[in-house]
């Protein structure tokens, strides 16, 4: 895609920092790093969210999540790792390019628990969401 940043990046016409690269995916440090290591891992084929990944490709895309962790693990032996995705504006994503998130965490880094980020309690019993959710699944 002509204007997304993480694409440009992935071309290398935009310079960024690589810590991994394979043949599907792309891992550059974070430049706006929320800890050491912050790197975030994109697809090399451009998709905006999960739901535009085929099976193999998002398949791929873990497979090299899970490498990029263990290489942060070994390089920088944080107490933990915190990884995840923000989907969509209302949850914070930025570029309109799929990207996953890992940051190292060490105890006492003022962090919290992903589910920290959000404060919207169901009004719903859980059943009564389950059961809107099956029904609308395919």
């Amino acid at each position: 895609m002509l204007d997304c940043l993480f694409c440009k990046i992935i071309a290398r016409q935009v310079p960024a920092q690589v810590v991994y690269e394979d043949g599907r995916a792309f891992a550059f440090l974070d430049i706006m790093a929320r800890a050491p290591g912050h790197t975030v891992v994109v697809p090399k084929g451009h998709a905006s969210d999960l739901i535009a990944l085929s099976d193999s490709e998002l398949a791929s895309l873990f497979a090299a999540v899970r490498k990029v962790d263990q290489i942060l693990l070994s390089a920088l032996a944080p107490d933990g790792m915190t990884i995840g995705v923000n989907q969509g504006k209302a949850s914070g994503q930025e570029i309109d390019h799929l990207h996953v998130h890992l940051m190292p965490r060490w105890h006492g880094d003022g962090g919290g628990a992903i589910q920290s980020v959000v404060h919207n309690a169901p009004k719903e019993s859980l059943e009564e969401t389950k059961k809107k959710i099956l029904e609308n699944s395919n």
